[in-house]
């Protein structure tokens, strides 16, 4: 492929990714009303589909530091959405769990968010989505994978 298609191909990439992410950023938060904030839905999912999990593993889930999960965690607990429980062997270890009132929430907000996923992906045929889908999902492994490269590289660095 020859530069200018390339360099096309990289300025339609950046310009719809960009309007994807802010407008189904700001349809979520329409959403999800005043109820949560995206951070938190998404916190909230993590979460409920692990069933349980500590403040780290949501950091390195997101990509963030253990501060910004904190943060988020501590406005949760204090809505009683999520309850901490230490680890009986390990007290430095802290488990997070939805509360019923958590789980009560998720579901509620989730169930608005997978209207709005449906109403979306129902304008594509079921080949189309499929298709975006697993190019999407392939996309996300390329990301990781570069992801893991760029930490390999970071931490062969501070070996020497």
């Amino acid at each position: 492929m020859d530069n200018k298609i390339i360099q096309e191909l990289i300025d339609r990439y950046v310009t719809v990714s960009f309007q994807v992410h802010k407008k189904a950023e700001s349809l979520i938060k329409g959403q999800l009303s005043n109820e949560l904030t995206n951070d938190q839905h998404f916190t909230l999912r993590y979460i409920h589909q692990s069933g349980e999990c500590t403040s780290t593993e949501l950091a390195d889930a997101f990509q963030v530091n253990k501060s910004a999960i904190t943060a988020i965690i501590n406005r949760m607990a204090d809505r009683g959405l999520i309850q901490r429980t230490r680890d009986e062997n390990d007290r430095r270890v802290v488990y997070l769990t939805l509360t019923d009132e958590g789980i009560n929430l998720y579901q509620n907000c989730q169930e608005k968010v997978t209207l709005l996923v449906e109403s979306i992906i129902t304008q594509f045929n079921e080949t189309e989505i499929t298709t975006f889908i697993n190019t999407y999902e392939k996309l996300a492994l390329i990301l990781d994978n570069m992801k893991q490269e760029e930490l390999g590289g970071i931490e062969s660095e501070s070996d020497n």
